[in-house]
């Protein structure tokens, strides 16, 4: 009987054992060598801007054209109020600067140079003017004058009226020609037809008494 019972205890204590053996034990780990790549891997670097000009802040926004002239090149776009741009460059006379403005053709643009500031202070070349636009042609359509004449109502040439001249403009002068005839006085005249009025109501008076 003791020996039976031995013999039932004897798996138990394997299988604890066992058990602990396969919680405490950690297989060693061996070091994985992964692939490494062949060549140089690039690295981004910046390149510099140059000069950095900027919209004065008191200014809302400026136009930029395709060239260095508000009348010759037209308008491709704006930059607003404080707002930095890469310069390349000014024109011949100085008075506009190109900037890099992305989103039309050569993303270059030209501001009015009294417009910007510098912020990053640098050298700015001189640059030659872009070739002006050409202007689009317009198709000559040849009209049959016969159809023309179909749909337009002539009209009757009217003879221009004549200019008549006016009559010559007479301007009256007054001539003394009574002094140059009697070379008497006026006014003596009229003392002495009112005196011999007078004399004469006198006489009217007194044969009347």
């Amino acid at each position: 009987m003791k020996f039976a019972r031995r013999f039932l205890f004897l798996p138990f204590f394997l299988l604890m054992f066992g058990g602990m053996a396969l919680v405490f034990y950690s297989p060693s780990q061996f070091p994985v060598h992964a692939q490494q790549p062949t060549g140089s891997i690039p690295t981004v670097t910046g390149t510099p801007q140059g000069v950095i000009v900027a919209v004065y802040l008191d200014r809302q926004q400026e136009d930029v054209y395709s060239g260095p002239s508000s009348y010759l090149y037209p308008r491709i776009g704006v930059v607003l109020a404080g707002q930095q741009m890469t310069a390349y460059g000014v024109s011949e006379d100085g008075n506009w600067v190109k900037i890099y403005y992305p989103g039309v053709p050569g993303s270059v643009a030209w501001v009015y140079a009294p417009y910007v500031k510098v912020v990053k202070i640098g050298e700015l070349p001189k640059l030659e003017a872009p070739p002006t636009p050409t202007a689009a042609s317009t198709p000559v359509v040849d009209i049959n004058p016969t159809l023309v004449a179909a749909f337009v109502t002539p009209v009757p040439p009217t003879r221009m009226p004549t200019f008549t001249a006016p009559a010559p403009l007479v301007i009256a002068t007054f001539v003394d020609g009574a002094s140059n005839l009697t070379r008497v006085p006026i006014g003596l005249l009229i003392f002495g037809f009112g005196f011999i009025g007078a004399l004469g109501m006198m006489i009217s008076f007194l044969r009347g008494r």
